[in-house]
């Protein structure tokens, strides 16, 4: 049997057995939730079909969710939170904006490929612009911004592009960090990626991608960890 988090209350039984993979029942709703707002769309999906493949009863599922809403909910904020909770620590660890930002990228994407993928496609779906997904969209904004300001400290004077731009450009590259190949070099590519484009390259560059290793090991939550 199985409990909702901070309730204490106790779920139904399961149509079939436990996953054997180490995931919460909580943690297959969430994931079978993700693959089929990805494949079917948010509206689309039903409770009782993302029961379905899990293997629960759909009652089961509202010992652990309101609703479609709140899984919803809790698969936008775990995009973004992981990330927002380290960005004080990392800021104030980096030694420059550059090194800074090399970091943000790094963790922002190992977060986001920790979780379920396409997650990110679901940012511009209609019903997140609903009001009763402020939340996230509040946090997902003040991310946006923390990318605008490393952007503003780190460009060079005469730089073409104005930081605001060159903060959303590096927040949207690392929600396509999915759909790029090469997982493994990812996280450091797209950091290159977001540096050049802020006019950090060279010796620079370098110098940022190598301090920004040491700084995520001073973290205390590492790059990957939770679920984006």
């Amino acid at each position: 049997m199985s409990e909702r988090a901070g309730t204490g209350r106790v779920g139904r039984p399961r149509s079939r057995g436990a996953a054997d993979d180490g995931r919460t029942p909580r943690q297959e709703i969430l994931d079978a939730a993700a693959a089929l707002f990805s494949e079917s769309g948010f509206a689309a999906t039903s409770t009782r079909a993302i029961a379905d493949r899990v293997g629960i009863r759909q009652a089961s599922l509202y010992h652990h969710f309101a609703g479609k809403d709140e899984i919803l909910l809790e698969l936008l904020e775990a995009s973004v939170r992981p990330t927002l909770d380290v960005v004080d620590a990392l800021r104030s660890q980096a030694p420059d904006a550059a090194t800074a930002l090399h970091a943000l990228v790094v963790v922002d994407v190992g977060t986001l490929l920790a979780g379920p993928l396409g997650i990110a496609a679901l940012y511009v779906a209609p019903e997140v612009q609903q009001p009763r997904f402020e939340q996230f969209r509040e946090h997902r904004r003040q991310l946006g911004q923390v990318y605008a300001e490393l952007a503003r400290d780190v460009v060079p004077a005469g730089h073409p592009v104005d930081p605001q731009v060159l903060g959303q450009v590096c927040l949207h590259l690392v929600e396509m960090a999915a759909s790029l190949p090469g997982v493994e070099r990812r996280p450091l590519q797209i950091a290159a990626v977001c540096l050049g484009a802020c006019g950090v390259t060279g010796e620079r560059a370098e110098t940022a991608a190598r301090v920004s290793a040491e700084v995520r090991a001073g973290l205390s939550a590492p790059a990957g960890a939770g679920r984006r």
